[in-house]
């Protein structure tokens, strides 16, 4: 309806041109003018009809296609407003989960800590940094079962970030247990190429081989871990240290045999 009613009056438009132009031309051609009166010039007449009709067709198109622009504004509009009320629940959140963290770790008592800790229902990723509070508390507490209880859930919740996952895994490795072929898988999975925990795993697995009694692996572990250029220096210290202690014979004097 609204591009019929453009185009109306567009023809109207172009109908009162072409019959001005028709009018001056025959007016001219049957009565010319006097000599020396001035004739007005219908050019102006044209330029405001062109224009009347450009605006017309531009009103057009803003009735057909204006509804496409005002919804692109709502959206953004909206997308940005719920975008910022997420940051602010996500704030929120994380805020409350802080102070009940803060609350929760200064009782001197860590059975308390560890029972305040495991009440609390964390989402995001404070849940992998309220579970490794949670399983700290419960060691020092010494309830070793809880804690590796609670370690494993981390290590296995595909919903936290994989260091988080990792770094769980290592620490329910280094809790006592009597299960040390569990101990040593897990620690074997730790210790692959690109591993974030890679050289700590590595030294676990070392001394898991010197429980053992196998001082030759114990060695061969030790220097894989050397050639990790990774290392930090206190591990490096740390482990030149242990291969002193077990006599290990030095690299140069393997390669002048």
């Amino acid at each position: 309806m609204h591009l019929f009613c453009a185009s109306a009056n567009e023809d109207s438009a172009l109908g009162k041109l072409a019959a001005f132009t028709i009018s001056t031309t025959g007016q001219s051609q049957r009565n010319p003018p006097p000599s020396g009166v001035r004739v007005s010039n219908p050019d102006s007449f044209i330029e405001e009809v062109t224009e009347e009709v450009r605006r017309e067709k531009l009103y057009g198109y803003l009735r057909r296609y204006g509804w496409i622009a005002a919804a692109a504004v709502v959206a953004l509009v909206g997308g940005a407003a719920f975008f910022e009320y997420r940051n602010a629940q996500d704030r929120a959140l994380a805020e409350a989960t802080g102070d009940s963290l803060i609350a929760a770790l200064e009782a001197e008592d860590p059975a308390a800590q560890a029972e305040v800790l495991s009440a609390m229902q964390p989402e995001g990723e404070s849940v992998a940094v309220v579970a490794l509070w949670t399983a700290t508390a419960q060691q020092e507490a010494g309830d070793t079962d809880a804690a590796a209880a609670t370690l494993s859930a981390l290590a296995t919740n595909g919903e936290v970030p994989p260091i988080y996952r990792d770094l769980a895994a290592f620490k329910g490795a280094l809790l006592p247990t009597d299960d040390t072929a569990a101990r040593r898988i897990t620690l074997d999975q730790l210790s692959q190429p690109g591993k974030p925990f890679r050289p700590l795993a590595l030294e676990q697995l070392a001394y898991l081989s010197l429980e053992e009694g196998d001082t030759d692996d114990a060695i061969a572990t030790l220097r894989r871990i050397e050639e990790d250029a990774a290392i930090s220096r206190t591990l490096q210290n740390r482990v030149q240290t242990l291969l002193v202690a077990l006599d290990a014979p030095m690299p140069d004097a393997n390669e002048a045999e």
